[in-house]
Protein backbone atom coordinates (compact mmCIF):
# COMPACT_ATOMS: atom_id res chain seq x y z
CA UNK A 1 0.00 0.00 0.00
CA UNK A 2 3.16 2.65 0.46
CA UNK A 3 3.40 1.86 -2.90
CA UNK A 4 0.18 2.94 -4.12
CA UNK A 5 0.88 6.14 -6.82
CA UNK A 6 -2.51 7.36 -5.73
CA UNK A 7 -1.00 8.28 -1.86
CA UNK A 8 2.74 9.28 -3.46
CA UNK A 9 1.43 11.97 -5.62
CA UNK A 10 -0.99 13.78 -3.56
CA UNK A 11 0.72 13.46 -0.26
CA UNK A 12 2.92 16.92 0.45
CA UNK A 13 5.82 17.45 2.16
CA UNK A 14 3.96 18.18 5.43
CA UNK A 15 3.50 15.35 8.06
CA UNK A 16 3.65 12.56 5.55
CA UNK A 17 5.69 10.61 8.77
CA UNK A 18 1.95 10.29 10.50
CA UNK A 19 0.35 10.12 7.31
CA UNK A 20 2.87 6.63 6.26
CA UNK A 21 2.39 5.44 9.67
CA UNK A 22 -1.21 5.12 9.47
CA UNK A 23 -1.09 3.95 5.53
CA UNK A 24 1.34 1.51 7.09
CA UNK A 25 -0.86 -0.09 10.15
CA UNK A 26 -4.07 -0.04 7.74
CA UNK A 27 -2.45 -2.69 5.98
CA UNK A 28 -0.79 -4.48 8.44
CA UNK A 29 -3.43 -4.81 11.18
CA UNK A 30 -6.12 -5.33 8.37
CA UNK A 31 -8.19 -2.13 8.47
CA UNK A 32 -7.85 -1.45 4.59
CA UNK A 33 -6.29 -3.59 1.77
CA UNK A 34 -5.95 -2.35 -1.93
CA UNK A 35 -8.93 -3.52 -3.87
CA UNK A 36 -8.09 -6.78 -5.92
CA UNK A 37 -4.24 -6.68 -4.53
CA UNK A 38 -3.48 -10.13 -6.16
CA UNK A 39 -4.26 -8.77 -9.98
CA UNK A 40 -2.43 -5.02 -8.62
CA UNK A 41 -5.43 -3.53 -8.29
CA UNK A 42 -7.45 -0.43 -8.87
CA UNK A 43 -6.13 2.91 -9.13
CA UNK A 44 -7.96 4.12 -5.50
CA UNK A 45 -9.92 1.51 -4.71
CA UNK A 46 -9.97 -0.19 -1.34
CA UNK A 47 -11.45 -2.62 0.77
CA UNK A 48 -12.08 -2.73 4.24
CA UNK A 49 -10.50 -5.41 6.44
CA UNK A 50 -11.57 -7.16 9.33
CA UNK A 51 -10.71 -4.23 11.41
CA UNK A 52 -11.82 -1.58 9.23
CA UNK A 53 -15.38 -3.19 8.80
CA UNK A 54 -16.24 -3.23 12.10
CA UNK A 55 -14.42 0.49 12.45
CA UNK A 56 -16.73 1.79 9.64
CA UNK A 57 -19.75 0.29 11.51
CA UNK A 58 -19.07 1.88 14.27
CA UNK A 59 -18.51 5.19 12.61
CA UNK A 60 -22.15 4.85 10.62
CA UNK A 61 -23.67 4.13 14.34
CA UNK A 62 -21.91 6.61 15.96
CA UNK A 63 -23.47 9.49 13.39
CA UNK A 64 -26.87 6.81 13.29
CA UNK A 65 -27.32 7.48 17.17
CA UNK A 66 -26.53 11.31 16.94
CA UNK A 67 -28.50 11.68 14.01
CA UNK A 68 -31.67 9.57 13.98
CA UNK A 69 -32.05 7.20 17.04
CA UNK A 70 -31.65 10.25 19.61
CA UNK A 71 -33.96 12.77 17.92
CA UNK A 72 -37.97 12.51 17.29
CA UNK A 73 -37.57 14.55 14.05
CA UNK A 74 -35.68 12.26 11.40
CA UNK A 75 -36.69 9.49 10.29
CA UNK A 76 -34.57 6.75 7.78
CA UNK A 77 -34.63 6.13 4.32
CA UNK A 78 -33.01 3.45 1.97
CA UNK A 79 -33.03 4.87 -1.54
CA UNK A 80 -32.08 2.87 -4.77
CA UNK A 81 -28.78 3.23 -6.22
CA UNK A 82 -30.16 3.23 -9.83
CA UNK A 83 -33.19 5.05 -10.38
CA UNK A 84 -35.19 7.05 -13.08
CA UNK A 85 -32.39 9.26 -15.02
CA UNK A 86 -34.69 11.82 -15.01
CA UNK A 87 -34.22 12.71 -11.20
CA UNK A 88 -30.56 13.62 -12.23
CA UNK A 89 -31.87 16.06 -14.96
CA UNK A 90 -33.84 17.78 -12.61
CA UNK A 91 -31.13 17.89 -9.86
CA UNK A 92 -29.03 19.21 -12.57
CA UNK A 93 -26.47 16.66 -12.41
CA UNK A 94 -26.90 15.75 -16.40
CA UNK A 95 -25.86 19.55 -16.84
CA UNK A 96 -23.78 21.07 -14.05
CA UNK A 97 -21.90 18.09 -12.64
CA UNK A 98 -18.72 18.57 -14.48
CA UNK A 99 -14.74 18.93 -13.40
CA UNK A 100 -12.92 21.19 -16.27
CA UNK A 101 -10.92 18.23 -17.55
CA UNK A 102 -7.16 18.54 -19.39
CA UNK A 103 -4.28 16.20 -20.75
CA UNK A 104 -0.88 16.69 -20.32
CA UNK A 105 0.63 16.39 -23.85
CA UNK A 106 3.81 15.66 -22.72
CA UNK A 107 3.51 12.73 -20.12
CA UNK A 108 0.31 12.09 -20.93
CA UNK A 109 -1.35 12.41 -17.82
CA UNK A 110 -5.01 13.87 -17.23
CA UNK A 111 -5.91 16.50 -14.58
CA UNK A 112 -8.59 18.86 -13.11
CA UNK A 113 -7.43 22.38 -14.49
CA UNK A 114 -8.95 24.10 -11.67
CA UNK A 115 -6.46 22.01 -9.34
CA UNK A 116 -3.20 23.02 -11.15
CA UNK A 117 -0.94 25.00 -10.43
CA UNK A 118 -0.12 28.15 -12.69
CA UNK A 119 3.35 29.91 -14.08
CA UNK A 120 3.72 33.72 -13.27
CA UNK A 121 2.15 34.32 -17.01
CA UNK A 122 -0.99 31.90 -15.80
CA UNK A 123 -0.34 28.95 -17.93
CA UNK A 124 -1.25 26.18 -15.94
CA UNK A 125 1.38 23.39 -14.84
CA UNK A 126 1.48 19.79 -14.89
CA UNK A 127 2.58 18.23 -11.29
CA UNK A 128 3.65 15.10 -12.88
CA UNK A 129 6.23 16.35 -15.38
CA UNK A 130 6.42 20.05 -15.40
CA UNK A 131 5.01 20.82 -18.61
CA UNK A 132 2.66 23.93 -19.50
CA UNK A 133 1.73 21.95 -23.20
CA UNK A 134 -1.83 21.55 -21.75
CA UNK A 135 -4.67 20.97 -23.78
CA UNK A 136 -7.72 23.41 -23.24
CA UNK A 137 -9.99 22.71 -20.48
CA UNK A 138 -13.25 20.39 -21.46
CA UNK A 139 -16.09 19.65 -19.55
CA UNK A 140 -16.21 16.33 -17.53
CA UNK A 141 -19.59 14.43 -16.30
CA UNK A 142 -18.52 12.70 -13.22
CA UNK A 143 -21.20 10.46 -13.16
CA UNK A 144 -20.82 6.62 -14.08
CA UNK A 145 -23.02 5.41 -16.71
CA UNK A 146 -24.57 2.12 -17.54
CA UNK A 147 -27.23 0.63 -18.99
CA UNK A 148 -30.22 -1.11 -17.86
CA UNK A 149 -31.66 -4.55 -19.52
CA UNK A 150 -30.19 -6.29 -22.26
CA UNK A 151 -30.03 -3.45 -24.93
CA UNK A 152 -27.79 -0.78 -24.07
CA UNK A 153 -29.30 1.93 -26.19
CA UNK A 154 -30.61 5.36 -25.13
CA UNK A 155 -33.87 4.28 -23.78
CA UNK A 156 -31.97 2.25 -21.39
CA UNK A 157 -29.17 4.85 -19.87
CA UNK A 158 -29.19 5.11 -15.85
CA UNK A 159 -26.60 6.37 -14.24
CA UNK A 160 -25.30 4.92 -10.40
CA UNK A 161 -25.88 7.89 -8.13
CA UNK A 162 -23.40 10.59 -7.61
CA UNK A 163 -25.13 11.30 -3.78
CA UNK A 164 -27.61 9.64 -1.88
CA UNK A 165 -29.58 13.51 -1.34
CA UNK A 166 -32.13 12.95 -4.53
CA UNK A 167 -33.25 10.12 -3.13
CA UNK A 168 -34.73 11.77 -0.28
CA UNK A 169 -36.40 14.81 -2.13
CA UNK A 170 -37.90 12.27 -4.72
CA UNK A 171 -39.62 10.72 -1.78
CA UNK A 172 -40.68 13.78 0.35
CA UNK A 173 -43.83 13.23 0.04
CA UNK A 174 -44.15 9.91 0.73
CA UNK A 175 -42.28 9.90 3.78
CA UNK A 176 -43.87 13.10 5.02
CA UNK A 177 -47.54 11.34 4.34
CA UNK A 178 -47.26 8.17 5.57
CA UNK A 179 -45.54 9.37 8.89
CA UNK A 180 -47.59 12.34 9.61
CA UNK A 181 -44.43 14.83 9.89
CA UNK A 182 -44.84 18.40 9.75
CA UNK A 183 -41.68 20.83 8.76
CA UNK A 184 -39.37 20.97 10.73
CA UNK A 185 -38.43 17.10 9.84
CA UNK A 186 -35.53 15.12 8.71
CA UNK A 187 -34.94 12.41 6.30
CA UNK A 188 -31.74 10.39 6.67
CA UNK A 189 -30.09 7.98 4.97
CA UNK A 190 -26.72 6.00 4.73
CA UNK A 191 -25.60 4.69 1.52
CA UNK A 192 -23.02 4.12 -1.64
CA UNK A 193 -22.55 6.90 -3.86
CA UNK A 194 -20.19 6.67 -6.85
CA UNK A 195 -18.18 9.55 -8.68
CA UNK A 196 -16.33 9.29 -11.60
CA UNK A 197 -13.14 11.33 -10.07
CA UNK A 198 -10.61 12.33 -12.22
CA UNK A 199 -7.70 13.03 -9.98
CA UNK A 200 -8.97 10.33 -6.57
CA UNK A 201 -6.12 10.05 -4.31
CA UNK A 202 -4.65 10.64 -0.76
CA UNK A 203 -5.45 6.73 -0.11
CA UNK A 204 -9.08 6.69 1.25
CA UNK A 205 -9.87 10.77 0.97
CA UNK A 206 -10.90 10.96 -2.33
CA UNK A 207 -12.23 7.43 -3.62
CA UNK A 208 -14.55 6.86 -6.79
CA UNK A 209 -16.84 4.58 -5.10
CA UNK A 210 -17.70 5.88 -1.33
CA UNK A 211 -20.07 6.06 1.38
CA UNK A 212 -22.16 9.15 2.58
CA UNK A 213 -24.27 9.44 5.66
CA UNK A 214 -26.43 12.37 4.37
CA UNK A 215 -29.62 14.11 6.35
CA UNK A 216 -32.42 16.38 4.44
CA UNK A 217 -33.85 18.88 6.95
CA UNK A 218 -36.91 20.48 5.41
CA UNK A 219 -38.30 23.72 7.38
CA UNK A 220 -40.38 26.68 7.16
CA UNK A 221 -38.54 28.94 4.16
CA UNK A 222 -38.40 31.51 7.18
CA UNK A 223 -36.21 29.82 9.51
CA UNK A 224 -33.77 28.16 7.01
CA UNK A 225 -30.72 30.58 8.52
CA UNK A 226 -31.47 29.48 12.04
CA UNK A 227 -32.14 25.73 11.13
CA UNK A 228 -28.44 26.23 8.94
CA UNK A 229 -26.82 27.72 12.09
CA UNK A 230 -27.97 24.78 14.00
CA UNK A 231 -26.90 21.72 12.10
CA UNK A 232 -23.28 23.71 11.62
CA UNK A 233 -23.03 23.66 15.50
CA UNK A 234 -24.42 20.46 16.02
CA UNK A 235 -21.98 18.51 13.66
CA UNK A 236 -18.55 20.21 14.38
CA UNK A 237 -19.30 19.00 17.83
CA UNK A 238 -20.29 15.71 16.69
CA UNK A 239 -16.16 15.56 15.38
CA UNK A 240 -15.11 16.39 19.25
CA UNK A 241 -17.39 14.09 21.20
CA UNK A 242 -15.91 11.44 19.68
CA UNK A 243 -12.21 12.55 19.81
CA UNK A 244 -10.92 14.34 17.40
CA UNK A 245 -9.33 17.64 19.23
CA UNK A 246 -10.16 21.14 18.55
CA UNK A 247 -7.36 22.41 16.88
CA UNK A 248 -7.67 19.47 13.97
CA UNK A 249 -11.23 20.81 13.08
CA UNK A 250 -12.48 24.38 11.94
CA UNK A 251 -15.16 25.15 10.23
CA UNK A 252 -14.98 26.77 6.77
CA UNK A 253 -18.32 29.31 5.06
CA UNK A 254 -18.11 29.16 1.35
CA UNK A 255 -17.08 32.17 -0.90
CA UNK A 256 -19.83 33.01 -2.97
CA UNK A 257 -17.97 32.00 -6.41
CA UNK A 258 -17.49 28.09 -4.56
CA UNK A 259 -21.24 28.06 -4.02
CA UNK A 260 -23.06 24.81 -5.75
CA UNK A 261 -26.03 26.29 -7.90
CA UNK A 262 -28.37 24.64 -5.48
CA UNK A 263 -26.95 26.63 -2.38
CA UNK A 264 -28.13 29.53 -0.79
CA UNK A 265 -25.04 29.04 1.97
CA UNK A 266 -22.35 26.18 2.80
CA UNK A 267 -20.28 25.26 5.31
CA UNK A 268 -17.45 22.77 5.84
CA UNK A 269 -16.31 20.91 8.91
CA UNK A 270 -12.92 20.26 7.86
CA UNK A 271 -10.15 18.30 9.27
CA UNK A 272 -6.30 18.96 9.14
CA UNK A 273 -4.82 15.98 7.26
CA UNK A 274 -1.26 15.48 6.59
CA UNK A 275 -1.61 17.57 3.45
CA UNK A 276 -3.64 20.41 4.55
CA UNK A 277 -7.04 21.26 5.34
CA UNK A 278 -10.11 18.58 4.00
CA UNK A 279 -13.18 18.84 3.77
CA UNK A 280 -15.12 15.98 6.04
CA UNK A 281 -18.37 17.48 6.09
CA UNK A 282 -20.81 19.95 3.80
CA UNK A 283 -23.89 21.72 5.75
CA UNK A 284 -25.97 23.67 2.90
CA UNK A 285 -29.10 24.99 2.66
CA UNK A 286 -30.01 24.25 -0.24
CA UNK A 287 -33.34 26.15 -0.27
CA UNK A 288 -36.10 24.79 -2.43
CA UNK A 289 -34.16 24.25 -5.73
CA UNK A 290 -34.70 20.39 -4.98
CA UNK A 291 -38.07 20.34 -4.99
CA UNK A 292 -39.14 22.50 -6.84
CA UNK A 293 -37.28 21.22 -9.96
CA UNK A 294 -38.58 17.58 -8.92
CA UNK A 295 -41.92 19.46 -9.04
CA UNK A 296 -41.83 21.05 -12.45
CA UNK A 297 -40.34 18.19 -13.85
CA UNK A 298 -42.58 15.44 -12.79
CA UNK A 299 -45.31 17.61 -12.63
CA UNK A 300 -45.99 16.48 -8.80
CA UNK A 301 -46.73 18.90 -6.04
CA UNK A 302 -43.60 18.90 -3.77
CA UNK A 303 -44.91 20.97 -0.62
CA UNK A 304 -46.47 21.06 2.61
CA UNK A 305 -49.93 21.96 3.60
CA UNK A 306 -50.97 22.81 7.05
CA UNK A 307 -55.06 21.68 7.46
CA UNK A 308 -54.87 24.12 10.54
CA UNK A 309 -54.34 27.20 8.98
CA UNK A 310 -55.13 26.40 5.63
CA UNK A 311 -50.74 27.35 4.43
CA UNK A 312 -48.92 25.94 1.78
CA UNK A 313 -45.48 26.23 1.08
CA UNK A 314 -42.12 24.46 -0.08
CA UNK A 315 -39.87 23.80 2.74
CA UNK A 316 -36.52 24.76 2.53
CA UNK A 317 -34.02 22.36 3.31
CA UNK A 318 -30.91 22.24 5.33
CA UNK A 319 -28.01 19.51 4.50
CA UNK A 320 -25.48 17.89 6.28
CA UNK A 321 -23.72 15.45 4.15
CA UNK A 322 -20.57 13.27 5.62
CA UNK A 323 -18.28 11.03 4.08
CA UNK A 324 -18.14 8.12 6.26
CA UNK A 325 -14.74 6.80 5.18
CA UNK A 326 -12.76 9.77 4.89
CA UNK A 327 -14.30 10.45 8.64
CA UNK A 328 -12.93 6.78 9.84
CA UNK A 329 -9.56 8.31 8.13
CA UNK A 330 -9.40 11.22 10.43
CA UNK A 331 -10.52 9.51 13.51
CA UNK A 332 -7.66 7.36 13.00
CA UNK A 333 -4.74 10.27 11.98
CA UNK A 334 -6.37 12.18 15.31
CA UNK A 335 -5.93 8.99 16.99
CA UNK A 336 -2.78 7.61 16.59
CA UNK A 337 -0.02 8.17 19.06
CA UNK A 338 3.25 6.76 19.85
CA UNK A 339 4.49 6.66 23.79
CA UNK A 340 7.09 4.45 26.30
CA UNK A 341 5.66 2.12 28.58
CA UNK A 342 7.89 0.63 30.70
CA UNK A 343 10.84 1.78 28.63
CA UNK A 344 9.63 0.21 25.67
CA UNK A 345 8.15 2.33 22.58
CA UNK A 346 4.43 1.31 21.31
CA UNK A 347 2.07 2.95 18.82
CA UNK A 348 -1.27 3.64 20.18
CA UNK A 349 -4.25 4.71 18.56
CA UNK A 350 -6.64 6.39 21.58
CA UNK A 351 -9.88 5.76 19.88
CA UNK A 352 -13.12 6.51 21.33
CA UNK A 353 -14.52 3.20 22.64
CA UNK A 354 -17.49 3.62 20.68
CA UNK A 355 -15.49 3.94 17.51
CA UNK A 356 -12.65 1.49 17.97
CA UNK A 357 -13.24 -1.83 16.44
CA UNK A 358 -13.18 -4.04 19.33
CA UNK A 359 -13.65 -2.16 22.78
CA UNK A 360 -12.76 -5.62 24.84
CA UNK A 361 -10.04 -8.13 24.49
CA UNK A 362 -9.84 -11.34 26.24
CA UNK A 363 -6.30 -12.51 27.15
CA UNK A 364 -6.46 -15.97 29.06
CA UNK A 365 -2.27 -15.45 30.54
CA UNK A 366 -1.49 -18.87 29.40
CA UNK A 367 -3.11 -21.00 26.58
CA UNK A 368 -3.07 -24.13 28.91
CA UNK A 369 -6.56 -26.03 29.07
CA UNK A 370 -6.88 -25.14 32.66
CA UNK A 371 -7.57 -21.27 32.10
CA UNK A 372 -9.72 -21.81 28.41
CA UNK A 373 -13.11 -22.45 30.41
CA UNK A 374 -13.13 -19.44 32.46
CA UNK A 375 -11.58 -17.54 29.80
CA UNK A 376 -14.51 -18.79 27.80
CA UNK A 377 -17.27 -17.58 30.19
CA UNK A 378 -15.82 -14.46 30.96
CA UNK A 379 -15.39 -14.15 26.71
CA UNK A 380 -19.54 -15.21 26.14
CA UNK A 381 -20.22 -12.39 28.92
CA UNK A 382 -18.46 -9.91 27.10
CA UNK A 383 -19.89 -10.24 23.60
CA UNK A 384 -23.33 -9.78 24.64
CA UNK A 385 -22.57 -5.97 25.29
CA UNK A 386 -19.49 -5.26 23.26
CA UNK A 387 -17.07 -6.59 19.84
CA UNK A 388 -14.73 -8.56 21.54
CA UNK A 389 -11.54 -10.65 20.29
CA UNK A 390 -10.22 -13.63 22.51
CA UNK A 391 -6.23 -13.87 22.13
CA UNK A 392 -4.09 -16.62 23.47
CA UNK A 393 -0.85 -16.20 21.24
CA UNK A 394 2.64 -15.03 22.36
CA UNK A 395 3.26 -13.12 25.99
CA UNK A 396 1.18 -11.05 27.64
CA UNK A 397 3.30 -8.28 27.02
CA UNK A 398 3.27 -8.46 23.24
CA UNK A 399 -1.22 -9.18 23.42
CA UNK A 400 -1.57 -5.91 24.98
CA UNK A 401 0.65 -3.86 22.72
CA UNK A 402 -1.06 -5.38 19.91
CA UNK A 403 -4.29 -4.59 20.99
CA UNK A 404 -3.04 -0.80 21.93
CA UNK A 405 -2.32 -0.57 18.23
CA UNK A 406 -5.39 -1.50 17.23
CA UNK A 407 -7.24 0.84 19.64
CA UNK A 408 -9.05 -1.46 21.78
CA UNK A 409 -9.90 0.39 25.25
CA UNK A 410 -9.74 -2.64 27.98
CA UNK A 411 -8.25 -5.48 27.83
CA UNK A 412 -9.72 -8.19 30.46
CA UNK A 413 -6.65 -10.57 31.42
CA UNK A 414 -7.94 -14.23 33.14
CA UNK A 415 -5.09 -15.72 34.90
CA UNK A 416 -4.85 -18.70 37.45
CA UNK A 417 -6.03 -16.80 40.09
CA UNK A 418 -8.93 -16.81 38.40
CA UNK A 419 -9.78 -19.77 38.83
CA UNK A 420 -9.84 -19.37 42.63
CA UNK A 421 -11.17 -15.75 43.23
CA UNK A 422 -13.31 -15.21 40.35
CA UNK A 423 -11.83 -12.28 39.30
CA UNK A 424 -9.61 -10.85 36.30
CA UNK A 425 -7.40 -8.09 35.73
CA UNK A 426 -8.48 -5.19 33.69
CA UNK A 427 -6.24 -2.85 31.95
CA UNK A 428 -6.84 0.75 30.48
CA UNK A 429 -5.08 1.30 27.25
CA UNK A 430 -4.64 4.48 26.99
CA UNK A 431 -3.02 4.79 31.09
CA UNK A 432 -2.21 1.02 31.14
CA UNK A 433 -3.37 1.42 34.92
CA UNK A 434 -4.70 -2.18 35.85
CA UNK A 435 -7.32 -3.50 38.47
CA UNK A 436 -8.53 -6.46 39.82
CA UNK A 437 -12.80 -6.92 39.23
CA UNK A 438 -14.68 -9.82 39.86
CA UNK A 439 -16.52 -11.26 37.20
CA UNK A 440 -19.74 -10.69 38.59
CA UNK A 441 -20.63 -7.32 37.52
CA UNK A 442 -17.56 -7.15 35.02
CA UNK A 443 -19.74 -6.00 32.15
CA UNK A 444 -21.52 -3.45 34.01
CA UNK A 445 -18.06 -2.27 35.09
CA UNK A 446 -16.95 -2.16 31.41
CA UNK A 447 -20.06 -0.93 30.13
CA UNK A 448 -19.52 2.07 32.51
CA UNK A 449 -15.82 2.51 31.65
CA UNK A 450 -16.93 2.73 27.73
CA UNK A 451 -20.08 4.07 27.39
CA UNK A 452 -19.82 7.72 29.18
CA UNK A 453 -20.08 9.66 25.82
Amino acid sequence: MPNDPSVDEAVQDRDTGLFDAVVNLCKRRGFVFPSAEIYGGIRSTYDYGPLGALMLRNVREAWWRSMVQERDDVVPLEAAILTNPKVWEASGHLATFTDPLVDCRNCNERWRADQLPTTDAGDLVCPNCGSTDLTEARPFNLMFKTFVGPVEDEASIAYLRPETAQGMFVNFMNVMTTMRLKPPFGIAQIGRSFRNEITPGNFVFRTREFEQMEMEFFVPPPDSPRWHGYWCAERFAWYQQYGIPAAKLRLRQHDPDELSHYSAGTSDVEFDFPWGWGELEGIANRTDFDLNAHAKLSGVRLEYYDQATGERYVPHVIEPAAGATRTMMAFLLAAYDEDEVAGERRVVLRLHPRIAPYQVAILPLSKKDTLAPLAREVLAKCRRSFQCEYDDTQSIGRRYRRQDEIGTPLCVTVDFDSLEDRAVTVRDRDSTEQVRLPIDGLVEELLARTTDA
